[in-house]
């Protein structure tokens, strides 16, 4: 239930956030002019400068949330991590809250997490400048209706996504891939028929696409299953104190040479990707099960 304390505790978090996102958001864009300059130390230098003020504002946030609505972590698995390796992390969707709860567990654990974020959101106010100058990927579907009529935007999203991924060759990154595709939602586990409890059917081509543009530069996965034991929490649930508790378990592993290759133009490397990234999501599914069935028998 959400008192009327609660609720200004909750304009008072929005508030803060708010404050704290502009703040950073300000050093960010302005070195994002100096990443205009086409000379490639300096903008890596900025790059390190850039992520570094990411990082203080997320440790800000998490100061915000400790004062005004306290969110118990309970972390299992894996958590030995370091700043100096390349990771792509992958996990289920299903709320807003998911960014928010992998930004906290992994702040200064792991290089500052990039999202692949859709084009059009470069256009958000002042927040498209600050991704972009983040080395956000942004990237572009076409859909079947579109390459119907224009077949040469075939495999233009897939350039996109490699010219994005690119950069990251140059300092150590965590790539944020939501495997899914969109937030979980029973309408949409229904519609999609999911051979999955917990999960949506999830989505190859952008994971593939992320370890090809990378190549052996990026060799460790970070698998993270989330679960929420009460209900899963919009964002006002979260300012308000109505997420007390989140579980989290985190698996490891080095990514399997098999998993790269050429998944536009090669239908065996195709399926047998899509074979295991199924596979890791089956196994997805019995962990939120497990921590699940720990949450009923309390």
């Amino acid at each position: 239930m959400v008192t009327l304390f609660s609720q200004i505790k909750g304009c008072i978090a929005f508030l803060g956030y708010v404050v704290n996102t502009i703040f950073w958001t300000i050093p960010i864009i302005l070195g994002s002019v100096i990443k205009l300059i086409p000379f490639a130390p300096l903008r890596t230098a900025t790059s390190y400068v850039l992520d570094f003020c990411a990082s203080a504002w997320i440790s800000v946030n998490g100061i915000i949330e400790r004062l005004l609505h306290p969110v118990k972590i309970e972390l299992t698995g894996d958590t030995q991590f370091s700043t100096k390796e390349w990771y792509m992390v992958i996990a289920n969707h299903q709320s807003w809250v998911d960014i928010l709860i992998l930004q906290r567990i992994f702040n200064h654990k792991i290089p500052f997490l990039k999202f692949f974020l859709k084009q059009e959101l470069i256009f958000v106010p002042i927040l498209g400048l600050a991704w972009w100058a983040l080395d956000f990927p942004f990237m572009r579907r076409y859909s079947t209706a579109q390459l119907k009529k224009n077949p040469k935007l075939r495999g233009k999203d897939i350039e996109i996504t490699r010219k994005a991924c690119a950069k990251f060759k140059a300092k150590p990154v965590s790539v944020m891939n939501f495997v899914e595709g969109t937030r979980f939602s029973k309408a949409k586990h229904k519609k999609q028929n999911s051979q999955f409890q917990h999960l949506l059917k999830p989505k190859a081509g952008g994971m593939a696409f992320a370890l090809s543009a990378m190549g052996d530069q990026i060799h460790k996965l970070v698998d993270v299953a989330i679960y929420y034991p009460d209900q899963v929490p919009s964002y006002w649930d979260y300012l308000t104190g109505k997420l007390p508790s989140v579980k989290v378990h985190i698996k490891i592993s080095d990514i399997d040479p098999a998993m790269r290759g050429d998944y536009m133009n090669d239908r065996d490397f195709k399926i047998g990707f899509q074979e295991q990234l199924n596979q890791l999501w089956l196994t997805k599914d019995q962990v939120i099960s497990q921590l699940a069935g720990q949450v009923h028998k309390k």
